[in-house]
């Protein structure tokens, strides 16, 4: 059962379903006062040009969610800033490491078709202009029956409808940046020909579910290191928390290259946190997820997604504002900069690192 946060601002489309097409960008923005000053401008113009292109056709349900990384908001947007916004967290040992790479803003994009993608991500960058450098770009599909590469469906878990929302959306225990959500994004390569090496058996032992039917294995039959077992995250009172999974597969035949990009939205990015922790270090430590000896995680990267409000408000920011982070605030951003083991206690009501 979701906690309800009843945001009063309106989120972002964070809670849509999947759609048959998806472009992921994660790019750097350039740091001068002219960047900052067009990222903020580019903030006030962007929900214009996502309708401008989405009413050519309004059956491909074109949307475009934008968010924002730690050390870019603080030096675009300055204070306040989200409470539990931080850098990515590092996870696991060198041989199986959830790596950071660099990025100051996201750009999910989905429609059912792939050209109303192209179309509104072209418009978008070149918006930005010199301020913005890609870093990563990655065009989804999707697969079969809602398969991912490796051939078992894929956000099955995922909730609908309102309990979306509640599980997405910040309320009043973050109150200026209620309507808001936390994404996480992972790019992962599959090692393709070790993994249709394996039986159908121990594929459905390491992913917890049958391939067939996508039923869950039974507590006997499923390993503690599968990976549906490590990645379900319960409160103190023994409540499973939800996220909304938007993954999609990608690939380059032609190069051998085959993989699935995560991205996980929540109303607080700690439940991500725990599961990336189980994933790679172990719950209990040394008992991982084997889905990890066949899957690389190659990107990681943390944003803020402003509500559709907040990212009109963040345009008329001044520079002054956005460089007033202080001593004081900058020691409790500082505070929030993890870079070890999450040490967490109750996930009930309003969540927060210690």
């Amino acid at each position: 059962m979701s906690e309800q946060h009843f945001p009063t601002q309106t989120p972002q489309p964070v809670a849509a379903p999947a759609q048959n097409a998806a472009i992921f960008i994660v790019g750097t923005l350039k740091d001068s006062a002219q960047s900052h000053a067009l990222v903020r401008q580019w903030c006030e113009g962007y929900a214009g040009t996502v309708r401008a292109v989405g009413h050519r056709v309004p059956e491909a349900q074109l949307s475009c969610i934008v968010g924002f990384g730690s050390e870019a908001w603080d030096r675009i947007f300055g204070q306040p800033r989200p409470a539990l916004l931080h850098p990515f967290i590092e996870f696991g040992p060198a041989e199986r490491r959830a790596v950071a790479t660099p990025g100051d803003i996201l750009l999910h994009l989905r429609a059912s078709r792939m050209d109303m993608c192209m179309e509104l991500a072209t418009r978008l960058i070149g918006d930005l202009g010199d301020a913005f450098e890609a870093v990563d770009e990655v065009h989804g599909f999707r697969n079969f029956d809602m398969r991912a590469i490796l051939g078992f469906v894929d956000g099955t878990e995922n909730p609908v409808g309102q309990d979306a929302v509640d599980a997405t959306a910040i309320g009043q225990e973050d109150q200026d940046f209620s309507g808001g959500s936390y994404a996480i994004v992972q790019k992962y390569l599959h090692d393709m020909q070790g993994w249709n090496a394996l039986s159908t058996e121990m594929q459905e032992r390491i992913i917890g579910r049958s391939k067939q039917s996508d039923i869950e294995l039974d507590d006997a039959n499923k390993p503690s290191w599968a990976h549906n077992a490590l990645t379900v995250i319960e409160d103190e009172d023994g409540e499973e928390i939800d996220i909304v999974r938007g993954n999609m597969p990608f690939g380059r035949p032609g190069f051998g290259e085959f993989g699935t990009y995560f991205i996980g939205y929540a109303s607080s990015p700690t439940p991500i946190e725990r599961m990336m922790e189980n994933m790679f270090v172990g719950n209990p430590p040394g008992n991982y997820d084997r889905l990890l000896d066949f899957s690389t995680a190659v990107t990681g990267g943390l944003f803020f997604v402003p509500s559709h409000s907040l990212l009109q408000a963040l345009s008329s920011r001044s520079a002054v504002q956005a460089n007033a982070l202080d001593a004081k605030a900058q020691a409790a951003v500082n505070a929030n900069q993890h870079t070890g083991s999450l040490h967490i206690g109750s996930l009930k009501g309003t969540l927060q690192h210690e």
